[in-house]
C-alpha cells in the first residue's frame, strides 16, 4: 500500500502528497485534475475551500513542531 504523506507547514496549509481522492460530505468527489499533491486551507480565508489558496498569508500563525498523541481513549 503506497503511503499517503501529510506535511502540516508552518502558518500555512496541510500538504498532501500521494494517490489521493477527496470527497464531500454527500459522497461527491472532487476532481483534483489528476494532481499528485494538493493543499488545503486551516486558516479559513481561501476563496477555494476546502483547497488553500495562499490567503493565510500574515493571517494565520501556527508553528508546526510534531508531538506524540495522548493515549486513545478505550
Amino acid at each position: 500500500m503506497a503511503i499517503t504523506k501529510i506535511t502540516v507547514n508552518n502558518n500555512g496549509s496541510l500538504k498532501v502528497e500521494g494517490d489521493i481522492q477527496v470527497f464531500d460530505p454527500n459522497g461527491n468527489q472532487y476532481d483534483l485534475g489528476g494532481r499528485q499533491v494538493v493543499s488545503f486551507c486551516r486558516c479559513g480565508l481561501s476563496k477555494t475551500l476546502p483547497f488553500c489558496d495562499g490567503a493565510h498569508k500574515g493571517h494565520f500563525e501556527h508553528l508546526a513542531i510534531a508531538f506524540a498523541l495522548p493515549p486513545k481513549k478505550t
